[in-house]
């Protein structure tokens, strides 16, 4: 089984022709449309309706009244990594989340650990950073965060799973 990822999650009802809260946990808002179906487990897809983004309300499975729907409140939504990858459009030096973990970080040829997820806060991303086993071992913390933006982000390379940064030994030091 691919590893999903969650993107949204459905909330309350909303009136009385069964139109329910839209709660995004993604970047790409673009990616639910009319039409669009999601898992909500392993087995069970819903199919969005009636999407209005600014309203932050959809309709699942055509349903029109609020008792079926409210077996769906806090139904999580899940797609596929390879979903995400067709359906959400990247920028040059935008990069997936889920890419990024894992990659191992570097400044100045020296390991400092290996990304363990990303973390937004307000408008700003941060890599949550698992220390490298041998700087643990010096004394310094076994997490640190290095916001993922210029000056600090230098070179990524999510082929080698590589990403190479400036700064981020100041951070770590003084985490």
């Amino acid at each position: 089984m691919n590893k999903l990822l969650h993107i949204a999650t459905l909330g309350k009802t909303v009136g009385i022709k069964g139109d329910m809260k839209l709660h995004i946990q993604s970047d790409f808002p673009e990616q639910f449309v009319d039409g669009a179906s999601f898992l909500i487990n392993k087995n069970d897809k819903v199919v969005l309706s009636d999407v209005d983004l600014e309203r932050g309300i959809v309709k699942v499975n055509n349903i029109n009244n609020p008792e079926d729907a409210k077996k769906f409140t806090n139904a999580k939504l899940y797609t596929t990594y390879e979903e995400t990858r067709k359906n959400c459009h990247l920028e040059d030096g935008e990069y997936f989340f889920f890419d990024l973990e894992d990659c191992e970080v570097y400044e100045d040829g020296k390991l400092l650990g290996k990304v363990h997820e990303v973390e937004r806060l307000n408008i700003t991303n941060y890599l949550v950073i698992d220390t490298n086993e041998s700087l643990v071992k010096e004394g310094h913390p076994k997490r640190f965060l290095i916001p993922f933006i210029e000056p600090f982000k230098k070179d990524v390379d999510i082929d080698n799973k590589k990403i190479t940064v400036s700064g981020a030994i100041d951070i770590l030091e003084a985490s």
